[in-house]
């Protein structure tokens, strides 16, 4: 469709249907986004001109649910798309050349005939690109150029993964143009994360990728890493009567990256004693069966840390079964024993290194005054240390609750954010 008719369309309300469903809000909320798009079209028609045949896509961020730190030792995982997203607005090239601007960012131009790993572009978002095309020609798909304009809501540093939604966002562009829409929303997850570990040089696992790309809630188990069982489960969260609300403990995230490290690197050193790379290939019951041993060999928060990994690992399969069940009630209890799990078992809430800066700590114990009253959860969001936290608030309190946080963190501290039903897609 030409650009200024999709503009007619957007301005005539005719995709506000789609949008509240896409963005879960009312029809009044979802003239924010229609006024979004507009702006999209419009920053695109003064970059690539006015008279293009255009697409809109959108790729969610990300939140953690279930299983903290589990996914490197290739555990299960529950995780969730969440309705804040990147949007990008489309056109396909003759040029062969790929041209992609962030807001924000500059352009990122790239030949669609050259697709090998470039070492200059490490670490930028054009390598993600020139990855996720390289994975679709290996497919045997004739990839080829396109025009696009992107702009995102998805909070940097808040633990939402916005790198993964920008990855799916292109996945599911170059999918719908050149693919036929042929590849499923795993196969654009598999070679997102292709793209993040060969490319740009960041080797993550599928977490990220999955949850934006499936969308809803979906749950991974990593047993097989190479075929790693992923799976969506349908809850409607829109209509259990609780707000998700991500909490930016403002904390600094410098001198962290040893805390970080150390938390795969000791659950590694425990499989080691096993003779295994991972946890999850090492039974529970040999744990427990060998605890003298691992205390000697691999110091005592190690042998700590293996024990949240598998109670978080069967916490997950306890918590998609909640959901299946409909039965939020247990649920929300299996999220705060996560968190506790994660406080004192795992020690990823702040460093040992920063003992004054418990910026987390001090979140989390807020949470727990203001939420246990009126059966709301909490715990820890992400890698922990100095981010964010992750709570469900009973809609009624909604206000009251951020009120009361941000009195002590700051305005703009509490994120209110729903469970989108729906991953990387084309909204037009």
């Amino acid at each position: 469709m030409l650009s200024a008719k999709v503009k007619e369309w957007i301005s005539q309300g005719k995709l506000d249907e789609n949008l509240s469903y896409l963005y879960v809000c009312d029809y009044e909320k979802a003239a924010d986004y229609r006024r979004r798009l507009l702006l999209a079209v419009e920053n695109f028609e003064k970059l690539f001109g006015g008279d293009r045949d255009i697409s809109i896509f959108s790729a969610p961020g990300r939140t953690e649910v279930g299983g903290n730190h589990t996914d490197h030792q290739r555990g299960r995982v529950l995780a969730a798309s969440v309705n804040l997203d990147v949007i990008a607005v489309v056109a396909v090239s003759d040029s062969g050349r790929v041209q992609v601007k962030s807001e924000g960012y500059p352009m990122d131009n790239l030949n669609a005939a050259e697709l090998d790993v470039k070492e200059s572009e490490r670490n930028k978002s054009v390598s993600l690109i020139r990855g996720v095309l390289s994975r679709f020609s290996q497919l045997g798909y004739p990839v080829g150029g396109f025009d696009a304009y992107t702009t995102s809501n998805v909070l940097a540093g808040s633990g939402l993964s916005s790198s993964a939604a920008f990855e799916v966002l292109i996945g599911t562009i170059v999918n719908d143009l050149f693919c036929g829409g042929k590849e499923s929303a795993l196969k654009i997850a598999q070679i997102s994360q292709y793209a993040e570990n060969v490319y740009f040089g960041k080797p993550c696992g599928l977490m990220d990728q999955a949850a934006s790309s499936v969308g809803g809630f979906v749950t991974i188990d990593f047993m097989d890493a190479e075929s790693p069982k992923v799976e969506q489960v349908h809850f409607d969260f829109a209509k259990c009567g609780y707000a998700l609300c991500i909490i930016d403990t403002k904390g600094n995230h410098a001198d962290l990256t040893p805390d970080y490290a150390a938390v795969p690197a000791e659950m590694r050193k425990v499989a080691a004693f096993f003779g295994k790379e991972v946890l999850s290939e090492v039974p529970e019951e040999m744990l427990y069966q060998n605890i003298p041993a691992l205390r000697e060999k691999a110091g005592d928060r190690a042998v700590l840390r293996a024990m949240h990994y598998y109670n978080d690992c069967l916490r997950v399969q306890k918590e998609v079964a909640a959901l299946k069940n409909n039965d939020f009630d247990t649920f929300k209890q299996l999220i705060i024993e996560s968190g506790y799990s994660s406080y004192m078992y795992l020690q990823n809430v702040f460093s040992p290194a920063h003992v004054q800066d418990q910026g987390m700590s001090l979140t989390l114990a807020l949470c727990e005054r203001f939420l246990s009253s009126v059966g709301g959860a909490y715990r820890v969001h992400g890698g922990g240390f100095a981010g964010t936290v992750q709570t469900f608030v009973p809609q009624e309190f909604l206000g009251e609750f951020v009120e009361k946080m941000e009195a002590v963190l700051g305005e703009g501290s509490c994120h209110i954010l729903s469970i989108r039903p729906v991953g990387g897609t084309k909204i037009l």
